[in-house]
């Protein structure tokens, strides 16, 4: 991977790590028509996401320094709504199902099919949420169905922040506060996700061999992906926040569904 590829994919990630559109979707996109060919290429992806980590530190760091506060309401829900990702996440990664979307062969027809979900669960949560008032603050009714559709976001194409926070706005959440936990569930998935791709990555040994194939040249590209990732994630985060409070998200909408077009173009032609 060449450092300019990095810094593309690190701004591609910072922009759709928080808006409904699935930024490892996105990452897998770019990295086949890019032609980034990499054995650690979820790794770089998990990098990527650990940058956007920074950007959820920083602008809700008062957040999560309360969640470590008593009564630790918020940090139990965190911790429940969290499980259902580390159980699917693991078998995904010890069946390595994820590998199937950096596959040229795969790659088109599954993120097409992803993607088209997000667009309907989309547009159907803006439908229903404009037709009811939701006043429930964040609890069981809320936190088990996000932590459920951030299990299932965990394939490319499904979009995390996309997907709990319709969850938990179609639980009758309220916006904000459904957006602010949102982001929050974030911060242990990015974790678990970068430690288990460091351990297989290093088990497997792919990690050595990128280094030693490439050296000083793989470690600087990871390092700007990294924080151009942050930079933009800080930038996308505001505009998301903005966005949960209208409930606009059938522009998320068509733009998945012509996403979605042009994977299954690229696949006919031969490109992806």
């Amino acid at each position: 991977m060449e450092i300019w590829q990095a810094v593309v994919l690190g701004l591609v990630q910072g922009l759709t790590e928080f808006l409904p559109v699935s930024s490892s979707g996105h990452l897998s996109f770019f990295q086949n028509v890019l032609g980034v060919s990499s054995a650690n290429a979820q790794f770089i992806s998990v990098m990527l996401h650990l940058g956007t980590l920074v950007a959820v530190c920083v602008i809700f760091y008062k957040d999560i320094i309360a969640l470590f506060k008593k009564p630790f309401k918020t940090l139990g829900f965190l911790v429940l709504a969290t499980i259902p990702a580390v159980i699917l996440g693991v078998v995904s990664s010890v069946l390595d199902l994820d590998y199937y979307f950096y596959d040229w062969e795969w790659a088109a027809v599954l993120l097409c099919i992803c993607f088209l979900i997000t667009a309907a669960v989309l547009f159907i949560t803006e439908i229903i949420a404009k037709r009811k008032e939701n006043t429930l603050p964040i609890g069981y009714k809320t936190a088990i169905p996000m932590g459920i559709a951030q299990a299932l976001a965990i394939f490319p194409g499904i979009s995390r922040s996309g997907s709990t926070i319709c969850a938990g706005t179609l639980a009758g959440g309220k916006s904000e506060e459904v957006a602010k936990f949102s982001f929050l569930m974030s911060i242990p998935v990015i974790l678990g996700g970068f430690v288990l791709e460091l351990g297989k990555g290093l088990y497997k040994g792919t990690l050595q061999a990128e280094f030693a194939t490439y050296g000083g040249n793989f470690g600087w590209a990871i390092a700007l992906g990294f924080i151009t990732s942050a930079i933009a994630g800080l930038f996308a985060i505001k505009v998301m926040l903005k966005v949960i409070q209208k409930a606009e998200y059938k522009w998320f909408s068509i733009y998945l569904v012509l996403l979605a077009i042009t994977c299954v173009v690229l696949k006919c032609t031969g490109y992806f």
